[in-house]
């Protein structure tokens, strides 16, 4: 008996007891669908995070300032202090001191009530340099971003994000050459960024009203030098490391501090995607691991079809064996049989799991990627369950004696 030949049996075989046989691929098409939507949600997080991310800007180290302490004791969170200066950001972009750095882009944060005409709008209010617009990595959709010399003079300037575009100047006329009133102020709309999205914290990027950020001291009446946020641009991806390095060891010294106390913290692209992804994987292993079950219990389905499959046709082993037929043929017989058995289920397993890809997004808002390398590995791992368990089957199969196989019926 020939490859085609024995393909062709044990294809008989299969549909001769359909029902049976489905039956027993359901194990194996529950465990390889939720084994590739498992991996498909886990990797749609990480790509999410990863957009998100990359969002911020690249080559992107973030400056934040430390906790601040009341005069009871009582501790803030990290970022509540008033640490970070503009002093500060002006020593980071000396390239002398930091010769890794590219940009510096020194943000004073807030929210404000913001007035077009009869519509009113609370945004983020974000005062910075024009180096803001790179570093960031944010582009301009219509109009301009301001420039240096507007930043030196506190110009009446704002440039909107999307998001606060759109609610403020509901009409298809562009809102740039209009003007917007904050804190009694009127400012003049010179630029809409392009939409960023949203950010790794949940944040609209695109709800944003940017402006000088001496323009912003003076509406806000602040009196200080304070930032809350220094956004750096290092020159490379392969030079970030150092360039945080430098940044650190600045500070340190700028602050008088030491790295035990420092009143500041740095955080780059890395070590958010790092920290994010390692939460992604941990799910998805365990998820994974939930659905390996269902692998194993269809496994052992597949097993005991096969045994019962080999009870049933003692007679039929008998006579091929009566005939001639080697031990290697019986075996191989059975063992083609189950691995159809596993490379079925996991053929329809797969199907269901794309199909599953495309619905789930609607349904959870969360993107499920799909990967040939997930696809193939659920493939090949069903069709070592078909054969990993019909091994003791079929090999109980080869061993039966004719005549003893003969003397059953």
């Amino acid at each position: 008996m020939n490859w085609a030949e024995t393909f062709r049996t044990a294809s008989d075989a299969i549909r001769a007891n359909r029902l049976r046989s489905i039956l027993t691929m359901l194990g194996i098409v529950i465990g390889i669908s939720s084994v590739i939507l498992t991996v498909g949600l886990g990797q749609g997080a990480q790509d999410e995070v990863k957009k998100q991310i990359s969002a911020l800007g690249s080559n992107l180290l973030i400056v934040s300032p430390g906790s601040s302490t009341s005069s009871s004791g009582t501790r803030g969170g990290f970022g509540s202090a008033t640490t970070l200066t503009l002093e500060d950001a002006d020593a980071i972009a000396d390239s002398t001191v930091a010769p890794d750095v590219k940009q510096v882009a020194p943000v004073a944060s807030g929210s404000a009530s913001v007035t077009a005409g009869e519509t009113n709008w609370t945004s983020s209010l974000v005062g910075t340099t024009n180096a803001w617009l790179e570093v960031r990595a944010r582009e301009v959709s219509s109009g301009r971003f301001f420039t240096t010399s507007e930043v030196d003079s506190g110009a009446n300037v704002v440039v909107l994000g999307a998001d606060a575009a759109s609610e403020l100047f509901s009409t298809p006329e562009s809102p740039v050459g209009q003007t917007v009133e904050i804190d009694g102020a009127e400012l003049t709309v010179i630029g809409v960024l392009s939409s960023s999205g949203t950010s790794s914290s949940g944040t609209s990027e695109d709800d944003v009203v940017v402006m000088p950020i001496s323009t912003e001291k003076r509406l806000t009446g602040s009196t200080t030098s304070s930032v809350s946020t220094i956004y750096v641009e290092g020159k490379s991806q392969e030079t970030l490391s150092g360039a945080y390095q430098e940044i650190n060891a600045l500070l340190l010294n700028v602050h008088g501090v030491t790295a035990d106390d420092a009143d500041f913290s740095i955080s780059s692209q890395a070590s958010l995607v790092t920290t994010a992804n390692s939460t992604n994987k941990t799910l998805t292993v365990l998820l994974a691991g939930v659905a390996a079950i269902s692998l194993l219990v269809g496994g052992i389905g597949v097993m005991n079809i096969m045994l019962v499959s080999v009870t049933e046709r003692i007679r039929e082993i008998g006579l091929r064996k009566a005939l001639g037929a080697a031990p290697s043929l019986i075996r191989r017989q059975f063992l083609v049989e189950a691995s159809l058995l596993g490379l079925s289920g996991g053929l329809i397993g797969v199907l269901i799991g794309y199909v599953g890809a495309w619905v789930l997004p609607d349904l959870i808002d969360q993107p499920v990627s799909m990967s040939l390398l997930a696809t193939f590995g659920a493939l090949g791992t069903s069709l070592a369950l078909g054969i990993g368990f019909g091994v003791y089957p079929a090999s109980r199969a080869a061993r039966l004696t004719p005549i003893d196989a003969l003397r059953s019926e």
